[in-house]
């Protein structure tokens, strides 16, 4: 099975004051094609730093990333927008849903960012279906619940068929009820559409269903749990 994701020596660092804050430590993992995997430590890890660097979000001072089989170090800003527009999904822990939008019209945006006509509405509204919001195309966020939110936001980083999706905490914000159910939904789209499936989470519950997991304490990779 090809990979779908290599990350090679990574570091990444930060100017606070007169100093350098390292937060990743040569950090190296491979994910495969239709894999889930899950990233996890404790609240200042690098956990959601690497989230962003595997997607392409930010640039690292050394090390590698292979993202689809292309060298994101070596990728203009522009050139790692394409690729996330084309191949990447990702989901936030505030969901991050255009509050003048429609749940709908939240779902086919990046639709919209690839010039698609109007068959990203009938993709849009199966998606949403999926997703258990047959019945709320033209609710606004502020019109659903943190569940609701979070379920458009699933619906929208699913829209454009992505090869690998992020998630950020996707449970974060939630109940323990209704994270489940986004839990559930997370894991069924990856079976369907074969999509890889990157977790940032603090629960180890939802880190054990995964195939694999890679733990971070303070920036370094502290074990590879099989």
């Amino acid at each position: 099975m090809s990979k779908i994701l290599k990350v090679e020596n990574l570091n990444k660092t930060y100017r606070s004051g007169n100093h350098d804050l390292t937060v990743l430590k040569d950090v190296s993992f491979e994910i495969a094609e239709g894999e889930t995997f899950a990233i996890v430590g404790p609240s200042g890890s690098g956990k959601t730093t690497l989230l962003g660097l595997c997607a392409g979000l930010d640039v690292s001072q050394s090390g590698n990333i292979w993202l689809c089989g292309q060298n994101l170090t070596s990728m203009t800003e522009d050139e790692r927008a394409l690729l996330r527009n084309r191949h990447v999904g990702f989901v936030f822990q505030d969901f991050q849903l255009l509050p003048t939008l429609t749940a709908l019209e939240n779902v086919v945006v990046p639709f919209e960012l690839q010039g698609a006509g109007r068959s990203s509405l009938e993709r849009g509204k199966e998606l949403l279906k999926k997703v258990g919001l047959g019945d709320r195309f033209h609710h606004y966020p502020s019109q659903l619940s943190g569940g609701e939110q979070q379920r458009v936001a699933l619906a929208r980083a699913f829209s454009n068929r992505p090869s690998i999706l992020f998630a950020d905490e996707p449970t974060g914000n939630l109940d323990g009820e209704t994270g489940a159910k986004i839990e559930q939904l997370l894991f069924e789209l990856n079976k369907e559409l074969g999509t890889a499936l990157v977790i940032v989470t603090h629960d180890l519950e939802l880190a054990q269903k995964t195939n694999r997991s890679l733990r971070l304490r303070s920036g370094s990779m502290e074990q590879m749990a099989l």
